[in-house]
């Protein structure tokens, strides 16, 4: 096995297992406002927390990783995600949960900061332009498997079990995963730190074409999907009064979300391997982009289970097509000593669609309905396919420039 290979290898046993952490309480939390007392504004505030607080994170983990490398920040990010998923137990049982849960998102948000900067840079780092968009796929691929898991059990267990079994298990893998990478992540951005006078200010952000303009993408992408259809999709099957093996709305919103992601997962691995192999990544994310619309479109009408798993099959699939193409084409773009902060540039702009979305959608939904909330997400994808085509036409003079191009050959 390549060097290459066996760092992204790593990365992914790590941050599948913290993944659980962040899927856990989606299916859950929604629901439990109910039982808590806990109005649908706070739940958004709630499941927005995170990205708010990851939002405030990214620009100095970006700089941290530039100035002092990948491996302490990402071990210590890990290590974070795992105490913040043990504030989730401490929320069902102690006084003012909303407090607690609260503080537990805010926490995860700072931990996942830096293990998301990290896991690409590392990424970037260890990849040659050829191999980029397949490895980037992986490593994303990986990310989000771990999140699936913590659906499905979010939602299967806290059904067969107890919401706090649920929380136990997470928290129990989110630490296991801080442990492994102390153990077998390596140091990859030494080569690249800067080390000039003054260092890398902790504020700093990279606000070149490529980074604002993948950012963009990604703002729209992470709005449409973790912050309206995670956010409103248990919601939504409540009023549809439909379920999958018996199960309520929580725990088939639980699945469903799986689907999503799964289904995503399997794209982010297609997607990054295509574009190395065709020589272009910017008909692979727009293509993926579509698709995503379409899905939404389906779910706005979806009246029956097998429509309903085809719309999160369609949204999954063409959210996940983009993110393997898409890290991919911002590690060609962008040289090596500024790969920490233009990774928080783009985490600050996916962070801020994610973390509006539940705060715009749950409310919102709950006025006028979820379908025409999901008919306007459908167009979000199409306007972020623009916003691609501009900004990399401003920054290589082509609409569909060649590997070659992008890394400047």
């Amino acid at each position: 096995m390549s060097s290459e290979r066996r760092v992204v290898y790593a990365v992914i046993a790590c941050t599948f297992f913290v993944g659980f952490g962040g899927g856990v309480i989606f299916p859950i939390l929604p629901n439990l406002g109910v039982v808590l007392g806990i109005s649908p504004f706070l739940v958004g505030v709630i499941l927005s927390a995170n990205r708010f607080s990851r939002l405030f994170a990214n620009a100095p983990a970006g700089a941290l990783i530039d100035r002092i490398g990948t491996r302490t920040p990402f071990v210590a990010g890990l290590f974070i995600e795992g105490i913040a998923t043990l504030g989730y137990v401490v929320a069902v049982i102690a006084p003012a949960p909303e407090v607690w849960f609260l503080l537990a998102r805010i926490l995860w948000g700072v931990g996942s900061a830096l293990v998301f900067a990290t896991a690409y840079t590392i990424t970037a780092d260890v990849s040659e332009s050829g191999s980029r968009g397949t490895s980037m796929g992986i490593v994303r691929a990986g990310i989000t498997f771990g999140f699936p898991a913590g659906l499905v059990l979010g939602g299967l267990v806290s059904d067969l079990y107890s919401v706090e079994a649920a929380f136990v298990l997470a928290s129990a893998f989110a630490l296991f995963a801080s442990v492994l990478a102390y153990w077998i992540v390596p140091e990859t951005h030494s080569e690249a730190i800067e080390r000039r006078k003054g260092g890398v200010k902790p504020w700093e952000i990279d606000t070149s074409t490529p980074a604002l303009t993948v950012g963009l993408v990604n703002f729209g992408v992470f709005f449409a999907y973790i912050g309206a259809l995670f956010a409103t999709l248990v919601v939504f099957l409540g009023e549809l009064e439909i379920g999958m093996f018996g199960l309520d709305a929580q725990g088939t919103s639980g699945l469903l979300m799986a689907v999503t992601v799964l289904s995503g997962s399997v794209c982010m691995l297609g997607g990054g391997k295509l574009s190395d192999l065709y020589g272009y990544r910017v008909p692979i994310i727009l293509v993926s982009l579509v698709v995503s619309g379409a899905g939404f479109v389906l779910l706005a009408g979806a009246s029956s289970v097998s429509q309903l798993i085809l719309a999160c099959l369609l949204i999954g699939g063409g959210q996940g097509g983009t993110g393997g193409p898409m890290m991919a084409l911002l590690a060609d773009l962008t040289p090596d000593q500024r790969m920490g902060r233009a990774m928080g540039t783009n985490n600050v702009l996916g962070d801020i669609g994610g973390g509006l979305g539940p705060l715009v959608t749950l409310p919102l939904g709950e006025s006028i309905g979820f379908a025409p909330i999901y008919v306007a997400c459908a167009l979000i994808p199409l306007v972020a396919g623009v916003v691609l085509l501009v900004g990399i036409r401003a920054e290589t003079g082509s609409l569909n420039p060649s590997l070659e191009l992008q890394a400047g050959d």
